[in-house]
């Protein structure tokens, strides 16, 4: 399965229900729920942190963080 970490810029994904008690209580509250499509929007130039979208919110989050955030495989897509 696919993490947030593992997606390219451009692509999207939809946070899997499996991630629930992983993801940080600051970013449930921000909108990093399971069912939200997520897209990776920028990389910083040492691959840390990742500009993310969620529900129309950007938000920067750390590699560490989005590589335990797990994302359904077929909902990947290019944009």
């Amino acid at each position: 399965m696919n993490t947030i970490a593992s997606l390219k810029i451009g692509q999207k994904g939809i946070i899997s229900e499996e991630s629930l008690d992983i993801i940080p209580l600051k970013l449930l509250e921000m909108g990093c729920l399971p069912g939200a499509e997520i897209s990776l929007i920028q990389i910083a130039p040492l691959k840390d942190p990742l500009y993310i979208c969620v529900n129309g919110s950007h938000l920067a989050i750390r590699k560490e963080t989005a590589s335990k955030i797990k994302i359904t495989n077929d909902n990947c897509i290019n944009e």
